[in-house]
């Protein structure tokens, strides 16, 4: 028996004998850090254990425990999810090792002092269910950053005194966004609740730096970051991965996507760029599925995701593929799954609704449509493909036009060879401070200084000068910088004889009605007559329907009954034609780590022999045959128009005649939408200084087109 099992008691250790070959190293090493009580981040590729190496450990201790007497005091375990999806999963894939362990304490005639109990709490549980959570708490806990800060803002906020022990899956799609600084303001206020600090455990698949994941994860204690164990279990998982273009001319693609910046692929206007690949795929894909027993395919966008599984399905003449991505039910997404893993469904075309750790079984072929925008989400998604331990994952990337092949060969480069993007999680986002000030004030009274010790433990607002905290609280409690604010509504209180601040009336209710840092987008449900939940649209789409319009949704076809204030009424429309479903959003950008080695991958490859420069993209970087040509190609065709190529040292400004004969100039460079975008408003704004309204000013990940 490995030495760490030792650690476990007898019935734990026959489970996983039976169960399981021998430990990864993510759980030897995992299990001897949390048994040592340190705070911990397992870092580990897909598929080695990382949830069960966080979870048996504390599984082990409540089944030796009794909760006690105090009913509401039972929840020991709180495991927080970045998706609903991912939630659902985890319950279920908890499920084995609790009646696992329980047959074999029974069959060694150890019975277990208490069987754990597992519930879901996110915003998809109905008010029943979190109503009877609150009366009876599980013993573990399964939820996420949105409804644990509703929970502490809440009568709930009292069933999470007892917890010992905070998973946190998946830390690094959450610390490099202001949800995660949400998240770790929520963290410092549940370790203000709770009798005894509890153990916080970090699981990643993709993070680096460690040391700044391990910070967040941590947070700070009287200004000296808290001890986090950093078990970097992280080696790199084999990968069969293969940039494929499916044609020998993929068409004078153009460098610069000139689309509406402010509209992501999922727009009604967000047709594909000139020369596009899309069409030729679609072929090719559906022979690769039918090839092969399991396969997902991501794209970036939901509209996208739509379209492709429709075309899929019209070119097979049946229905071999359906879509999956937030903007459908629950329900429907569930349906997905099931019939995937259970072989009904032979793929599915999805978002990043998939990308993190959901298992979806025996996927044996990942494809991207389009680069995956960075190597982290790049490497969570091939790294569907081969779940299990030990497997290898099989990718295929298909760019749908030239300029978005360039950016696929540096991503998969980089992919091969594990150089992912740095993570940096946010400095004093001032706004969900201000959000989190509100909502502490609601549940009770605070003091100033107590509350600015409390914000300054959340590692993001470590170095938050009492100024600046200061200044926030005055603006909460009415004193603003200026007349612009005056219209605003103090919500705060705040005694300065007795130092101490609460909340006005209907600040709680606000506070829980706001709270978060998802944004609002303006959706409609859509329902089944009878009541079941179908999926979202967005509300352009709803303004541009009528009744008797037949739309597609999750793949399905759904004839609109009638529309209401809040909600589109639908009735199933098997085998009719319908009108694809767009949603708005923000696309994140190209990160300036990627621009960066677009760039200088550009420069290298424009320095190499024609026939070295094909030799290395297929055997370097993953291009098949066309690939590699095209991308030669295409740099080529670049430096005969301009005399020019953007790379990382060059930015390229290029002025021509558009097709009605006006003139357009380009800022041609490979810096991404996050250096563009403020660039852009820059030109727009000295134009509009100096020449009046009328100059447009778009962006996208690949320059700057002023028309």
């Amino acid at each position: 028996m490995p030495v760490t099992l030792e650690v476990f008691s007898p019935a734990v250790r026959d489970w996983f004998a039976t169960s399981f070959e021998a430990p990864t190293r993510a759980q030897r090493d995992g299990w001897k850090a949390i048994a040592d009580g340190d705070h911990s981040l397992i870092l580990a590729p897909t598929g080695s254990g990382k949830t069960l190496a966080a979870f048996l450990w504390a599984i082990d201790r409540l089944s030796a425990e009794p909760p006690s007497g105090d009913a509401k005091e039972r929840t020991r375990v709180l495991y927080v999810s970045p998706l609903r999806a991912l939630a659902v999963d985890i319950e279920k894939n908890l499920r084995a090792p609790l009646a696992g362990i329980q047959h074999a304490a029974d069959r060694l005639g150890t019975p277990l002092a208490h069987a754990p109990e597992v519930a879901i709490r996110t915003g998809d549980t109905p008010s029943r269910d979190r109503q009877r959570m609150i009366r009876r708490p599980p013993d573990i806990l399964i939820t996420t950053p949105e409804s644990l800060y509703l929970m502490l803002t809440s009568s709930a906020r009292e069933t999470l005194r007892s917890v010992r022990t905070v998973i946190v899956d998946e830390i690094h799609a959450m610390a490099a966004s202001k949800r995660g600084a949400h998240l770790s303001l929520s963290l410092e206020r549940l370790e203000e609740l709770c009798d005894d600090p509890p153990q916080r455990i970090g699981l990643s698949a993709t993070q680096r730096p460690l040391d700044e994941i391990a910070r967040f994860l941590g947070g700070s204690l009287e200004g000296t970051p808290r001890p986090v164990t950093i078990v970097d279990a992280g080696h790199r998982k084999p990968m069969e991965l293969q940039v494929v273009v499916p044609v020998e001319d993929m068409g004078g693609g153009i460098a610069l996507d000139t689309r509406a910046p402010r509209r992501d692929d999922d727009a009604p206007g967000g047709r594909e760029p000139a020369h596009s690949n899309w069409p030729s795929i679609h072929p090719r894909l559906l022979e690769l599925i039918r090839e092969h027993r399991s396969t997902i395919v991501f794209t970036n966008a939901r509209r996208l995701a739509e379209r492709l599984a429709a075309s899929l399905n019209e070119l097979a003449e049946e229905d071999l593929v359906r879509a999956h991505h937030g903007s459908l039910a629950r329900e429907q997404r569930l349906e997905v799954e099931d019939a995937l893993k259970e072989g009904r469904l032979k793929a599915i075309v999805a978002t990043s609704s998939l990308e993190l750790g959901i298992d979806m079984g025996a996927v044996d072929l990942v494809i991207q449509v389009e680069s995956p925008g960075s190597v982290a989400s790049g490497l969570q998604r091939i790294g569907r493909a081969g779940h299990q331990v030990g497997e290898p994952s099989k990718g295929r990337i298909f760019p749908k036009y030239r300029g978005d092949l360039l950016e696929a060969a540096v991503v998969a480069e980089r992919m091969l060879a594990g150089e992912i993007e740095h993570t940096r999680y946010p400095r004093n986002p001032l706004d969900v401070l201000a959000q989190q000030l509100v909502a502490m004030c609601a549940v009770e009274e605070r003091g100033v200084d107590e509350l600015y010790d409390t914000v300054r433990r959340a590692a993001g607002f470590a170095e938050l000068s009492k100024d600046v905290f200061v200044a926030v609280l005055d603006m909460l409690a009415g004193r603003y910088p200026s007349d612009g604010f005056a219209e605003l509504r103090p919500r705060l209180v705040w005694d300065r004889a007795a130092g101490t601040v609460r909340a006005r009336d209907g600040a709680g209710r606000i506070a829980i009605t706001s709270g978060g840092t998802i944004p609002d987008r303006g959706l409609y449900t859509v329902f089944l007559a009878d009541g079941v939940r179908v999926g979202e649209l967005d509300e352009e789409m709803v303004y541009e329907s009528r009744r008797g319009d037949v739309i597609v949704l999750g793949a399905s076809s759904w004839r609109i009954e009638d529309i209401t204030r809040d909600r589109v009424i639908v009735t199933p429309a098997p085998g009719e034609q319908g009108r694809m479903p767009f949603w708005h959003g923000d696309k994140p950008g190209r990160p300036i780590e990627l621009g960066r080695a677009v760039g200088a991958f550009t420069r290298t490859l424009r320095g190499t022999r024609r026939d070295a420069a094909l030799e290395r993209l297929r055997r370097d970087v993953g291009l098949d045959d066309l690939a590699s040509r095209n991308l030669v190609s295409y740099l080529d065709e670049q430096m005969e128009a301009t005399g020019a190529v953007p790379d990382d040292r060059t930015v390229v400004v290029e002025r021509f005649r558009d097709e009605i004969g006006d003139w357009r100039m380009c800022v041609l460079s490979p810096f991404g939408s996050r250096v563009h975008a403020p660039w852009a408003m820059a030109i727009e704004g000295r134009m509009l200084e100096r020449f009046g309204p009328g100059a447009q000013v778009l962006w996208s990940d690949d320059g700057i087109v002023v028309r």
